[in-house]
């Protein structure tokens, strides 16, 4: 794992730094100190390599939530096992980083890696909902509709993040959205 993640920033350090364009398996292979056969190992091309953070991020998410104290509100522990990856990210970041960013993922070779990332975040955030409230996700919705719409302000506030003039930080627009979306979406009654 830790391979994976040395690849996936060492992929997305070198698009932000070179241009997406610019940036070869054996560059990120390099970065990362590892061969091209390794990094080949863990993705089958560099567009999964540079998305691998939120996918990887994505799953964390979903294992957080099942880790949570049973006993503490869902939302709760939605907004706590999410808001967990976004650890250090209460900083502002530099603005050509966040410039640079925001070009590498608004590529379009980088859609179908990102639809996948937040896929697997509403994939997992559906199982992990379901388990706390002891419902089968394949018969009842409402699991994943509250994982799609986590997933959503999620997306929503990285969108918000990689557009903010002057640069923000992450952490307090993720931790805004859910709770926005907290405030609006009550989880029914077992009842």
């Amino acid at each position: 794992m830790e391979t994976r993640r040395a690849l996936g920033f060492a992929a997305m350090r070198l698009a932000v730094e070179r241009g997406l364009d610019n940036v070869l398996i054996d560059d990120i292979a390099a970065a990362a100190n590892v061969s091209p056969r390794t990094f080949n190992n863990y993705f089958s091309n560099k567009y999964e390599a540079i998305c691998a953070l939120a996918v990887d991020r994505a799953r964390r998410a979903g294992d957080a939530l099942r880790e949570r104290p049973p006993s503490e509100p869902l939302w709760e522990a939605i907004i706590a096992a999410v808001l967990a990856e976004f650890t250090g990210m209460d900083q502002v970041p530099d603005p050509q980083w966040t410039a640079g960013v925001r070009l590498v993922t608004s590529s379009p070779q980088l859609l179908g890696e990102y639809l996948k990332a937040n896929a697997v975040m509403r994939e997992t955030l559906t199982v992990a909902i379901a388990d706390r409230l002891g419902l089968d996700p394949s018969r009842e919705m409402f699991p994943g509709i509250l994982a799609g719409a986590v997933t959503a302000a999620y997306e929503v506030a990285c969108d918000h993040w990689l557009l903010a003039d002057p640069p923000t930080a992450l952490a307090p627009l993720v931790d805004q959205a859910l709770r926005q979306l907290a405030d609006g979406l009550p989880i029914p009654s077992s009842d």
